[in-house]
């Protein structure tokens, strides 16, 4: 480990900024799926889901070079990202005396278990490309993001309730983020390439296995679509269900 190198506290300082940004992510998940625990079983939900966020990092940090190179892995975590989101916005109304606290509990843990599965592949990919192949900071970066869940989650959920637009916002969120790993899935990217070479751009390896990424207009349009179909379809299904019977 060589503190003098200007390289390893540049690297420092992007894992810090990329934890700060990615774990907000998680954050969101676990406060907007803890939202309507009882007071008594919140923060054991946010907890038991931080860990299994925690937990499936480390699974993904030992067969991230694998996954790496799995086409129609990120379609497949995307379109199942979208589902939740739209679960979790459709949940916003619900009534609070109809929960069933046991089963609740453990229903929030496993819809957060589901999205970490989901978005923790991108965040330990992010975190070992700025790594740079020194092991320390990649640990370090996995850990730096065990508090920063924990606090995130709490200071969430504690204003959700007071804010219920949040609840929007984070859904639309994870609308955005299941449309950017879509967009960078390598079958994706492979068919974009012979189709719509305009819509794609070389990128450092450490980011794709395969060398390129979206471009930044595709990128952005369609992470800002996929923010608003998730708002849309969850009002649509939820506008029946508000309507007098």
């Amino acid at each position: 480990m060589d503190f003098s190198s200007s390289q390893f506290w540049v690297s420092l300082l992007q894992i810090i900024w990329i934890d700060l940004l990615l774990s907000g992510d998680n954050a969101v998940v676990i406060a907007l799926a803890c939202r309507q625990l009882p007071e008594n079983q919140r923060k054991v939900g946010i907890w038991l889901g931080a860990s299994a966020a925690i937990g499936l990092r480390i699974i993904f940090a030992l067969v991230v070079t694998y996954l790496l190179l799995v086409p129609y892995l990120k379609i497949i975590g995307g379109l199942l990202l979208f589902w939740i989101a739209v679960k979790l916005a459709m949940g916003e109304d619900e009534s609070h005396a109809d929960i069933d606290g046991g089963s609740t509990l453990w229903q929030a843990v496993r819809t957060i278990a589901i999205a970490d599965a989901v978005m923790s592949l991108d965040n330990v990919i992010a975190i070992a490309a700025a790594s740079r192949g020194h092991p320390e900071l990649f640990i370090f970066g996995l850990l730096l993001s065990i508090p920063l869940i924990i606090m995130g989650a709490q200071f969430l959920t504690a204003i959700i309730s007071k804010y219920p637009i949040l609840i929007w916002l984070g859904a639309a969120l994870l609308g955005w983020i299941a449309a950017e790993m879509i967009l960078g899935d390598i079958a994706v990217l492979r068919w974009l390439e012979v189709n719509m070479p305009t819509w794609i751009e070389k990128v450092p390896i450490e980011e794709s296995a395969i060398g390129l990424g979206p471009a930044d207009m595709p990128h952005y349009v369609s992470s800002i679509i996929g923010a608003a179909l998730v708002c849309a379809i969850a009002y649509a299904l939820k506008k029946p269900a508000d309507q007098p019977g």
